[in-house]
């Protein structure tokens, strides 16, 4: 087994901005695993949030490098590092490189039927005026994001509503509300018809909710991780955001969402900004998941080859040459 690491910078379409900051760039680490001539690929986004860098994830991909080229399993590699961006771009190069081996498709060893998702699009933070613009041009989508994160999120979300009026309208406060903001805007965004609201508060102050009223569903971001994150989840919120860069890989992914679905939690999907190659493996957590938002291709100005294709709101399942 040999393991090469490289990392890669894809233009975004414009800016992408959230209640943290802008960038124009995704910046990722592709992670590739080649034994006898067969290569398994994975890719992960480093996230500052939960204090990872580009320089940190590579150091921790290469502390572990001697045991993947010995030939451990995905089972082995999971004790070994923590959920988050390295553990799952190798776990995802390693599901790749098993399915090549096996000269059989993901979709066979996860027994499951790959079908066409409706994924969310989403829309930066920005003024009302500029956002209401932006929706106007992607009215045509079934269901739109909305990144919020300031004091005109109201304001915000009507001219979205005024530009789409027919879309489904999710909401993303990437935990910049408080519990005061929350109970002004739930009255207005009901009637706004928002079907979500995504880590309204920061995940240290999950128990807020417990004192509130969800009559929008709430889903847990930030706030959920793993498995071990859902018991601070369970009975506050009822969605929960599964992403694989902190899963640390499909491996622990398919897992968080069999028991959470189990406890009774809906089930969004979700991406950092990346390639088609990151969002293959979230591609099958996400069948049969209630919200799809993995519209990272989308956003970017560049695409991996072999990138996923899109067909009148639909993201039809992707090729054997890019992943699985």
């Amino acid at each position: 087994m040999k393991v090469d690491l490289y990392t890669q910078s894809w233009p975004i379409r414009g800016s992408f901005t959230i209640s943290r900051g802008s960038k124009t760039h995704a910046e990722t680490i592709i992670v590739e695993i080649e034994h006898q001539g067969i290569k398994g690929r994975g890719e992960c986004v480093p996230y500052g949030r939960y204090g990872e860098s580009i320089d940190s994830v590579v150091a921790q991909i290469k502390t572990v490098i001697e045991q993947v080229e010995a030939g451990i399993s995905r089972e082995q590699l999971q004790p070994l590092l923590p959920s988050g961006a390295a553990r799952n771009a190798l776990d995802c190069a390693l599901w790749d490189l098993e399915c090549k081996q096996a000269g059989q498709s993901v979709w066979d060893k996860v027994n499951l039927d790959a079908g066409p998702l409706t994924t969310a699009y989403t829309l930066s933070l920005d003024t009302p005026e500029n956002m209401e613009k932006t929706a106007i041009e992607h009215a045509h989508r079934p269901l739109l994001k909305l990144k919020l994160g300031g004091p005109d999120d109201l304001k915000r979300v009507q001219a979205v509503r005024r530009g789409a009026p027919n879309a489904t309208i999710i909401l993303d406060a990437n935990e910049a509300w408080t519990a005061e903001i929350y109970q002004q805007l739930i009255p207005e965004l009901l009637k706004l018809d928002v079907a979500m609201i995504e880590q309204p508060f920061h995940a240290d102050n999950d128990h807020v909710l417990d004192t509130l009223e969800r009559p929008i569903a709430i889903c847990a971001d930030e706030s959920c991780h793993d498995r071990q994150s859902l018991s601070k989840v369970i009975g506050r919120y009822d969605m929960i955001n599964i992403k694989l860069d902190k899963t640390g890989g499909l491996t622990e992914a398919l897992a968080l969402k069999a028991q959470a679905e189990q406890a009774g939690l809906r089930i969004m999907v979700g991406c950092m900004v990346s390639s088609s190659l990151s969002m293959a493996p979230a591609f099958v957590v996400a069948q049969g998941a209630e919200v799809v938002d993995l519209d990272g291709p989308l956003l970017l100005s560049e695409d991996i080859e072999h990138g996923f294709e899109f067909e009148n709101n639909s993201m039809l399942p992707f090729h054997s040459q890019l992943w699985g």
